[in-house]
């Protein structure tokens, strides 16, 4: 069975903004690598339309080897996109789920492959919330933001982690990487 794992950038301050952190090429490479060595990415339309911003440099290369090679991973995992919003998508390794997050979770989990990413702040709190994640990766940035869009929003049940790893980046950066407990129950708050 594959594994669903929540990868996901936040601040000190716990909120998930892209444009308050500044990944180094250490971090570039890792997640090319989470990328690379992934079978899907799971995206919100939110987010999807925020990795639209790599799609350029695979035709037209920055010349840094950490952006392109990210750009290039980006540009090839296969990509489902959730949204109420969108009526269809361009890009070609991108398509619109055609099922509720529940269906199509179920269905790629029973699918050989690779790992499943979660890669939106509103998708893994809905995930959370179905007990579906295996993993979090949370990359945990030394900047604090003082605002922004909390990444455990509106998660209304207490859920225990067990810290499994930890990866530290010269930047500063942190990577926490936990598993649900297997002995906890989800309970409402």
């Amino acid at each position: 069975m594959r594994k669903l794992v929540a990868a996901i950038n936040m601040t000190l301050d716990g909120f998930c903004d892209h444009t308050a952190v500044d990944p180094d090429e250490a971090i570039h490479q890792h997640y090319t690598d989470l990328l690379n060595s992934s079978g899907v990415a799971l995206y919100g339309r939110i987010t999807y339309q925020l990795m639209e911003y790599w799609r350029p440099m695979v035709n037209h290369p920055t010349g840094e080897s950490s952006m392109d090679d990210f750009a290039s991973a980006i540009n090839q995992i296969p990509k489902i996109v959730f949204s109420r919003t969108l009526k269809n998508v361009d890009w070609e390794s991108a398509k619109l789920a055609d099922q509720d997050i529940e269906a199509v979770v179920a269905a790629l989990k029973n699918q050989p492959g690779n790992d499943i990413l979660a890669c939106s702040p509103s998708l893994i709190v809905t995930l959370t919330q179905l007990n579906l994640i295996d993993e979090y990766q949370i990359c945990v940035h030394p900047v604090v933001a003082g605002s922004g869009l909390p990444l455990f929003k509106n998660i209304d049940k207490e859920v225990r982690l067990q810290l499994i790893q930890t990866k530290t980046f010269d930047s500063g950066a942190i990577i926490l990487f936990y598993e649900p407990s297997k002995d906890t129950v989800l309970k409402t708050m």
